[in-house]
């Protein structure tokens, strides 16, 4: 076992106790796990290049944590009300998408692998920063009012972009898969 694949794995295992800290109203705590998740992310990748110890465990992994993580961290500010529920749907709905088209088109025999979009990446870091920053508001108390309102609106615009870019791309990849 790699030093990054262990990395991955306490993300993972991180998960519950972040639902369980955000259930219990701790949001310092929430906000530490996610941010020292977020740095442990980077850490395995340098850890994984610069040593040499990329795997493909580690390939699969990473990318499932730090889904799980996000998604969780939406789903549960969106349940303690922190934020919108329309905005939770849309991320969640979003990802579920992407993984259907996968499996759909891995089901009709057309495997389709999916590289990050540089939509997509811009999308993950809007998700990403608008998770952080509401944790922050609710670990130290301040307010970010229109603020927050427009982190919401950039991210909601950046997952509906991202959301038809890769169903534009399966949409591409299965009608010229079906044609060859």
């Amino acid at each position: 076992m790699t030093i990054p694949n262990i990395i991955t794995i306490a993300r993972l295992l991180a998960v519950p106790v972040l639902v369980y800290v955000m259930l219990r109203g701790s949001a310092g705590a929430a906000f530490w796990i996610v941010l020292l998740a977020g740095l442990s992310d980077g850490l395995d990748g340098v850890i994984a290049r610069h040593f040499r110890q990329q795997s493909r465990l580690g390939a699969w992994l990473d990318p499932i944590a730090d889904k799980l993580l996000l998604v969780t961290t939406y789903v549960m500010l969106g349940v303690t009300g922190h934020l919108p529920d329309w905005l939770v749907i849309l991320i969640v709905s979003r990802d579920v998408l992407i993984v259907s088209g996968v499996l759909l088109a891995s089901l009709m025999g057309k495997p389709l692998k999916i590289s990050p979009l540089f939509i997509s990446k811009a999308n993950t870091a809007a998700q990403v920063f608008l998770a952080v920053f509401v944790l922050a508001m609710l670990a130290f108390g301040f307010e970010g009012g229109a603020f927050t309102s427009l982190l919401i609106l950039i991210t909601a615009g950046l997952t509906i972009l991202s959301a038809a870019s890769y169903f534009l791309l399966w949409m591409r990849h299965m009608n010229g898969a079906s044609q060859g």
